[in-house]
């Protein structure tokens, strides 16, 4: 007879989500949460997407906590810039008209977090907190035991079940060999919070800059705003309270942070050197205490689960903040380990369900990279090229994705992405048109025709919908890709012929392409 049925390292979302499913599966099911830290802090990942919202909404039911204690996302808007010294309202700005069509949050992690796991003890889940796990052993249906220290001291539970949510630290995943870095992603990330933020949707805005405000049917300060440049990216997200969270997320590759007194004012100075982040953050100030790095992003493991234990979350692998991707993860994670845990608890045989999560996970880990961030980073700093991609890599996130969750959330959840043929094919597009784009920016790099367009225009859509509307927005991704190559056979001419191309000679070229990447000292 084991201590309890299930233990679960980690009382974060992964953490509570998985247990609160593994008590609707199974009520009697004796859950053990271990959660190391006395209180939550904010995490890099503030803002959800259509799919980890409704796994929050129509799943764990935190409509009300949404509505009441987090903010409306108003979807994402990209912004592009030439040279430093260029004019807010010449940038080139990508995003909707209106305001989104799905739920999405910008969220503080630390009060969502602590919610989830307050409605998981309410169901009757045992928490330990603060509290740390010394060691761990795994003897599949014999049963694992785990010695964790507290304030009582220190102890040892057996369980049949184990469940890995500790996030990075990845407690199972690096003791049992399983865990790898993602070496073809160098991708860090530095990031704070910020008071005196400007209020992008401000009267002072209509007054000086009136074609910009009017272009806009939805508030532009609610949004997941991103700030593009070559070989780094950075999102500014507005809280709940006043606060705005800001980071830099960059390709060591191509670009580094330049050196400077401390995290926060390094951080500063380089949003201050895009013409729209000076706009909205000449007044600005980082919140002392409140500043983080990560390097080497992005890992994964060879093996997520087993006899007896299983990892959910980040805990199981991470790859890029950008397109808020991490939840998503912890959504299909969780739902499908509290699926089979809590089936196994009630005496089912899991067997074909823990091989197929142990067998479709590092394939979706991998197409979801190579669709969507390998090489990335080369293109991103492009205006012309990310707008095609935005809209493709967004178009087929509805369509793939989006859609047949919304249908049936029970059902889809249960299915991670890029399973099955269809979901291969699928992703095999994706990949050949992320691999192109990566490719026409270094033939725009080598001509000095790369951010050359990053100036003068501005790409409105209107939004992307659950339905076969979505369609105009990828044909409008698919017309700009188009474009792209038909420049691109110009410029391969026009570099044969030892000429520059018309366009690279009669346009200023993007500083930010053109000067060798900056390294820190």
């Amino acid at each position: 007879m084991f201590d309890y049925d299930v233990v679960i390292v980690g009382g974060a979302f992964s953490g509570a989500a998985t247990a609160l499913m593994i008590k609707r599966k199974h009520p009697a099911a004796r859950v053990l949460i271990i959660e190391k830290a006395a209180e939550f802090d904010r995490k890099v990942g503030e803002s959800t997407t259509e799919i980890s919202s409704c796994y929050m909404t129509r799943i764990l039911g935190l409509t009300q906590h949404l509505g009441h204690h987090q903010l409306a996302k108003q979807g994402l808007r990209l912004w592009f810039s030439q040279r430093p010294d260029q004019q807010f309202d010449d940038c080139v700005e990508v995003g909707a008209h209106y305001q989104t069509r799905l739920a999405g949050y910008q969220v503080d992690r630390s009060t969502l977090d602590q919610h989830i796991l307050e409605k998981a003890c309410a169901a009757g889940c045992e928490l330990i907190r603060p509290a740390k796990v010394a060691k761990f052993e795994l003897n599949g249906s014999d049963g694992q035991s785990v010695t964790l220290t507290s304030e009582a001291g220190e102890r040892t539970v057996t369980c049949r079940w184990l469940v890995d949510a500790s996030g990075r630290a990845a407690m199972l995943s690096r003791k049992l060999g399983h865990f790898r870095q993602n070496t073809e992603h160098p991708i860090n990330a530095v990031w704070a919070r910020f008071s005196g933020v400007k209020d992008w949707d401000s009267y002072d805005w209509r007054e000086r800059f009136p074609d910009y405000a009017n272009a806009c049917r939805t508030s532009r300060s609610w949004a997941t705003n991103h700030l593009m440049g070559n070989g780094w990216w950075c999102w500014i997200i507005p809280l709940r309270g006043g606060d705005v969270s800001a980071g830099l997320v960059y390709d060591s590759r191509i670009f580094n942070l330049p050196p400077g007194a401390n995290l926060a004012e390094r951080l500063h100075s380089h949003i201050l050197q895009h013409p729209t982040g000076r706009e909205i953050f000449a007044d600005a100030k980082a919140i002392d205490g409140d500043v983080h790095a990560f390097s080497n992003l992005p890992y994964s493991s060879d093996k997520v689960c087993g006899d007896g234990w299983a990892s959910v979350g980040d805990a199981a692998g991470f790859i890029d903040p950008l397109y808020s991707p991490g939840l998503d993860f912890c959504s299909y994670t969780s739902y499908a380990v509290g699926d089979f845990v809590g089936r196994s608890v009630a005496g089912e045989d899991v067997s074909e369900s823990l091989e197929t999560y142990a067998t479709q996970y590092p394939i979706t880990y991998r197409y979801w990279f190579e669709t969507l961030y390998k090489d990335k980073y080369y293109y991103m700093g492009d205006a012309e090229l990310m707008s095609a991609a935005l809209l493709l890599d967004v178009g087929s996130y509805f369509v793939g994705l989006v859609i047949p969750v919304y249908r049936n959330p029970e059902a889809e959840f249960l299915n991670l992405p890029f399973g099955g043929f269809a979901g291969r094919l699928f992703g095999d597009v994706m990949k050949f048109y992320n691999r192109r784009l990566a490719t026409l920016a270094r033939r725009r790099v080598e001509t000095g025709y790369f951010g050359s367009r990053n100036a003068g225009w501005r790409e409105m859509y209107d939004g992307f919908v659950p339905d076969i509307r979505v369609r105009k927005l990828i044909q409008k991704g698919l017309f700009r890709w188009w474009k792209a190559e038909l420049t691109n056979v110009r410029l391969m001419f026009s570099s044969r012929a030892g000429a520059p191309s018309d366009r690279a000679a009669s346009q200023p070229v993007s500083e930010l392409a053109a000067a060798p990447p900056v390294r820190s000292s």
